[in-house]
């Protein structure tokens, strides 16, 4: 009698798990679950310092991680060294169940917690981290789960903030309904913050920037200077190789890129692309920054160097960069690849919606020529060649005239819009716009002037992101009155329809007409309501009263705004004569799970 044998593959990693499924799943998108997500790091020689970000495996490129450590969720903690107490609390909350997704959330959630600790908030109670519940809550935005709700999860992810209130997590088996709050953290799986110390390897910091690697078919390329850039470019144009230009290959998650080519040329190691200088006419950014880098500079304080309108449309802008794709997608993606994107095969793109209404520009070198457009002419133009090559993005500074009389004087005003499946971004849009308008008093008729404005829209067809230009011609120079505002509904209603008639176009044009609406409403009001009418985007519309505000432009912090936190409560109310029957146990193998090496296939 012959016994049927069985090939059982163990895997090590989720990652290989990933990789596996999208072999035998070719039609699944990659780059969108996070199922993948490891913690890069990599050393700044610079700042001499490491700088430490998650990001999704499945689009990483291997000859684009030259000199870095790369740390999986069995790399923070396993079966063989100790459970890391992210692994432990993930199973006592009941937080994973098929143990796909779980890996990716742990990674993502040190992520969080290794980057709270390089900041310079008061140290935080022993046991805790010095997140926030709002930051822990969004450390695992974008990471897709089928099975738990998220509700365990996010218990999971507040339980390391300092902030947190014990009595909003949910079940677990940790403590027993009534337990006052000292005795539930004691029971917490202990969390120190040492744990968390650089794994970064020394012998990685000498590693040179440039990069050549080659094969017999395939070669890497890493210029450092625009001088080798154009070098590379020219000798492809000689001798006709299949050529692609990278950043962080993210754009592979949404187009299937099927063609087998010659040669990787790699733009991260290019300063000048890798930058962002700010000067008093305005914030030049690299096409090569990744977005969350540009967030976190939109978001510094520059009140000293800029006009407060100014500074308010920065931190709008950052604030629905942050909306963009999922914080292990931003942590990688660049900014320039977004826009070419958007030019070469119109991705349905935010960013360049935002940029297009605050009349952003771009810098373009074609061979040794270069040039500035502004990005409405970028996106008109045909697609870019492969001589060609985006350099950086500017955000111009406001010009305003003002003068230090007490005549009350003109004020910008700016405001995005996005209407998607999910707030927190991970989700293509319905419909996006972005509006701008310069405003002046009128002392005549005590109503709202609208000097200029610039009206951006995107994601309403199978075009790129278009203004309004037909509501635009409208509106400026008006008086603004409930007509005015009447027709320029209307007039968008049209604007923003395609050949196609269909409930979804007839969606998109209903939302281009209530963001309109939002957006211009309160001018009808009394023109005192513009000085002090915004609070950086954290009000429903622009001119939000706040009586306590005077004229001297007096802001929110961002970081004190606060975040709405989604709350949950699970009681189950069970008898003692079953016990133990309905006490709450851990699930055999949830640690094991949550640190990514029980992934089992039988075949």
């Amino acid at each position: 009698m012959q016994m049927k044998e069985e090939k059982v593959l163990v895997l090590s990693s989720p990652n290989s798990f990933f990789n596996l499924v999208l072999d035998v799943f070719k039609w699944l998108v990659s780059g969108g679950c996070g199922a993948c997500v490891v913690l890069i790091s990599r050393y700044d020689p610079v700042l001499e310092q490491v700088e430490d970000f998650t990001a999704s495996s499945c689009l990483t490129l291997l000859c684009s991680i030259h000199g870095c450590s790369i740390t999986t969720s069995e790399g923070i903690g396993n079966s063989k060294e100790g459970f890391h107490p992210i692994h432990e609390r993930f199973a006592g909350f009941h937080a994973t169940q098929c143990g796909f997704c779980t890996p990716g959330m742990c990674v993502s959630l040190f992520g969080t917690l290794v980057n709270a600790e390089k900041t310079d908030r008061p140290e935080p109670p022993d046991g805790f981290s010095k997140v926030t519940v709002s930051e822990a809550e969004k450390a695992i935005a974008g990471n897709l789960c089928r099975c738990t709700g998220y509700r365990p999860i996010a218990d999971v992810c507040k339980s390391f903030a300092a902030d947190v209130d014990m009595e909003d997590l949910g079940l677990n088996s940790f403590w027993k309904k009534g337990e006052n709050r000292d005795l539930k953290v004691s029971r917490l799986p202990r969390y120190d913050r040492n744990q968390l110390s650089s794994r970064f390897p020394t012998f990685l910091k000498e590693i040179k920037q440039d990069v050549f690697l080659a094969s017999e078919k395939h070669s890497w390329h890493r210029p450092i200077s625009l001088t080798e850039l154009q070098s590379l470019l020219k000798s492809n144009n000689s001798n006709g190789s299949r050529i692609k230009i990278v950043v962080s290959n993210t754009g592979m998650g949404y187009y299937k890129d099927k063609e087998d080519y010659d040669k990787y040329i790699d733009l991260r190691g290019i300063s000048e692309l890798s930058k962002i200088t700010k000067d008093r006419t305005g914030i030049e950014i690299g096409a090569a920054v990744t977005i969350s880098k540009a967030i976190e500079v939109l978001r510094e304080d520059t009140r000293g160097d800029f006009l407060s309108d100014y500074v308010m449309i920065l931190e709008k802008i950052a604030d629905h960069m942050s909306k963009v794709a999922s914080g292990f997608i931003r942590n990688t993606a660049s900014v320039g690849g977004n826009l070419v994107m958007a030019q070469r095969n119109n991705f349905p793109s935010d960013i360049t919606v935002i940029l297009l209404a605050v009349d952003a520009m771009v810098h373009i070198m074609t061979g040794t020529q270069f040039e500035w457009l502004t990005l409405e002419e970028f996106l008109e133009r045909p697609a870019l060649g492969l001589e060609s090559v985006l350099l950086s993005i500017k955000i111009p500074s406001l010009e305003l005239n003002q003068s230090e009389s007490s005549e009350p004087r003109s004020r910008f005003l700016f405001e995005t819009y996005r209407a998607s499946p999910r707030p927190l971004g991970n989700a293509l849009p319905y419909l996006n716009a972005a509006f701008m308008v310069k405003v002046s008093p009128c002392k005549d008729s005590g109503g709202n002037l609208i000097d200029t404005c610039r009206l951006s829209f995107g994601v309403y067809g199978s075009k790129h992101a278009i203004r309004g230009n037909k509501v635009e011609e409208l509106l400026s120079g008006k008086l603004f009155s409930t007509s005015v505002l009447y027709d320029a509904v209307d007039l968008i209603t049209a604007t923003i329809a395609s050949q196609d008639d269909n409930a979804i176009t007839a969606y998109r044009s209903s939302l281009a007409a209530g963001f309109i609406f939002q957006f211009f409403n309160p001018l009808i009001d009394s023109p005192e309501r513009i000085s002090n009418g915004y609070l950086n985007g954290y009000n429903k519309h622009p001119f939000a009263q706040d009586f306590e505000l005077k004229v001297s432009q007096k802001q929110i912090p961002h970081d004190k705004v606060p975040t709405l936190i989604t709350s949950g409560k699970q009681v189950l109310e069970a008898g003692c004569e079953h016990l133990p029957v309905g006490e709450p146990i851990v699930k055999s193998g949830a640690a094991l799970q949550a640190s990514g090496v029980f992934c089992i296939i039988k075949f």
